[in-house]
């Protein structure tokens, strides 16, 4: 496991401690229950053919966030079905092209 850095060192004992409290409303804990059962529930197989830039794109993006990369495309397509993922106008660093 990676060494804490200070903050990360006081969250932890924070929550050992039994200091920290949730925000979440119970309505709002109920609606989040909801959607991770219905995203973990992965009941079909899909087959897709990617370019091998925008797989490596996606793996790093992936390696970055911890998580395995068909997770990540998983994740953003639900997102995408369910209106909730936005565009952002950016180039990932290896697309990017010197002028």
């Amino acid at each position: 496991m990676a060494e804490l850095d200070a903050y990360e060192a006081e969250v932890l004992e924070s929550y050992e401690k039994g200091d920290l409290q949730s925000l979440a409303t119970p309505d709002e804990l109920a609606r989040i229950k909801a959607a991770a059962r219905a995203t973990a529930i992965k009941d079909r197989r899909v087959n897709i053919r990617l370019s091998s830039g925008d797989l490596v794109d996606i793996q790093t993006r992936a390696l970055e966030e911890g998580i395995p990369y068909q997770t990540l495309i998983a994740g953003v397509l639900h997102k995408y079905v369910t209106g909730r993922l936005t565009e952002r106008r950016s180039v990932p660093a290896s697309r990017r092209r010197e002028s």
